[in-house]
């Protein structure tokens, strides 16, 4: 697994004009390609009348799945470009919509490259990016009485408390870095006095 990503902050569109045509990228986070394909339905949707609607996407913390469109745009000049600037970037789990309303003037191919291209960029630059870290996911589990303060220190010493259940005893799940395993094991006996239960789990991304 990669230790890290980055991704899309916020959906949103970023407009730009060149040369008379209007270019809309319509950017989104995108879980799965299901949801990549769903937002591009829906964008399409939502432009059926402009001149083309390209899209790229990536999805896996690892960039496993690619895929862009040209949407009639000559081959190269959309999909491609756009997907080349999300990799650029780092960009995984998002997808990409450039919908063009055509000008009348027309660009060649060197300046339909920059244009779609030039406008994912732009977007990524409007709409800001995230980055997701890898954690191992950790189950602490402590008594009542020490679980209020013990989720202070936890927040105060800047870890990231997932989850927090209440039963018998109060189960805590926080995100730990691989490398701070042991800090933390360590940290965890002094807080509680040795008290705390401690259970490794999966992996999972969270905000860095």
């Amino acid at each position: 697994m990669q230790d890290e990503y980055r991704t899309v902050a916020r959906a949103g569109v970023h407009e730009t004009e060149i040369n008379r045509s209007r270019f809309l990228c319509a950017l989104a986070p995108a879980a799965t390609e299901q949801d990549a394909q769903a937002f591009i339905a829906g964008v399409r949707k939502e432009h059926a009348d402009a001149t083309h609607n390209c899209w790229a996407y990536v999805i896996g913390a690892d960039a496993a799945v690619q895929k862009a469109s040209d949407d009639g745009e000559p081959g190269g000049t959309a999909g491609v470009p756009m997907l080349q600037m999300l990799l650029r970037r780092d960009m995984r789990y998002v997808v990409a919509v450039v919908t063009r309303y055509y000008g009348g003037v027309k660009l060649g191919a060197g300046g339909l490259i920059r244009a779609y291209g030039g406008a994912v960029g732009e977007a990524l630059d409007d709409l800001g990016t995230l980055t997701r870290r890898r954690f191992r996911l950790a189950t602490v589990t402590v008594d009542h009485q020490r679980a209020g303060k013990l989720q202070n220190d936890l927040r105060t010493a800047g870890r990231a408390v997932r989850d927090v259940r209440y039963g018998e005893a109060v189960t805590i799940e926080v995100g730990l870095p691989e490398a701070d395993l042991d800090t933390f094991r360590s940290w965890l006996a002094d807080a509680t006095a040795g008290s705390a239960g401690f259970e490794l789990g999966g992996e999972a991304y969270g905000d860095a």
